[in-house]
């Protein structure tokens, strides 16, 4: 697939996904959708981990209202349920790790799609805001799911209601996002992350998401199974071998990943 819309490359086992329209502060039309879908695939099986960024000022300024002649006539059902749903599946279902390196503002679907991703890095200069009441709307793309479950019920509703920017260090307070980074040292800092998942036990990441994503709906009893059950294939790997190897060896280990 020939991408105009987002930008991709895979160098050291990471995989880096650009939304490629700043002139639109890299708003989400359908073939930016579509691009992001096959992108992230495609990164499953070509690399060890996946990194979402923004080109220019803006990570994502959410979905592009001008990407139709009458906003009016926006079906908004049809395009989160053919468009929006499967972007956010390839991203939640991936094989390998996801970052959002968040490099400036992330505003409605565009939040939310960084919040899909495993990890969320946010230069300190980043915003993120549920701009979805502005126009009359609530949070989508999975922002009903995502916010209470990361920030807390009270913040995501005081969020989704008065359509705030919230800056990213106190997205990081909150436990929004996993860190906010000066912007002088971002880009260095998401790249060392990325690099430090690429060289990790990419099988064992693949569980370990799993075992999140489902804790959510599961009971107790139901958990520690799936617990036990995802140990239990960890434990067989040549990387749990390698791992204990090279703790009683005082080494680094080298995990083969898949």
């Amino acid at each position: 697939m020939h991408y105009d819309a987002i930008e991709y490359e895979v160098r050291e086992d990471i995989a880096r996904v650009t939304l490629n329209r700043p002139e639109v502060m890299n708003a989400l039309n359908t073939q930016m959708r579509a691009e992001v879908t096959h992108a992230v695939k495609r990164a499953g099986s070509e690399a060890r981990v996946v990194v979402l960024t923004g080109a220019g000022r803006a990570f994502c300024s959410g979905q592009d209202l001008g990407d139709r002649a009458n906003v009016g006539h926006i079906d908004l059902e049809r395009t989160l349920r053919d468009e929006y749903i499967p972007m956010l599946e390839a991203i939640t279902e991936s094989p390998v790790p996801t970052i959002a390196a968040v490099n400036g503002a992330a505003a409605g679907a565009g939040a939310n799609l960084a919040l899909s991703c495993d990890v969320v890095i946010a230069a300190e200069s980043a915003v993120f805001l549920q701009a979805f009441a502005r126009i009359g709307l609530i949070p989508d793309a999975g922002g009903t799911y995502w916010l209470p479950r990361q920030m807390g019920f009270s913040k995501a509703m005081g969020a989704a209601l008065f359509a705030e920017p919230i800056t990213a260090r106190q997205a990081d307070n909150w436990g929004m996002i996993w860190e906010a980074v000066p912007d002088e040292n971002f880009v260095a800092h998401w790249q060392a992350r990325a690099l430090h998942l690429a060289k990790g036990p990419t099988a064992a990441y693949r569980a370990a998401k799993q075992a999140l994503r489902e804790g959510y709906g599961n009971d107790l009893s139901t958990q520690l199974e799936l617990e036990a059950r995802l140990q239990g294939d960890c434990g067989l790997s040549r990387d749990f071998k390698e791992g204990v190897v090279a703790f009683l060896e005082k080494r680094p280990a080298h995990f083969e990943g898949r």
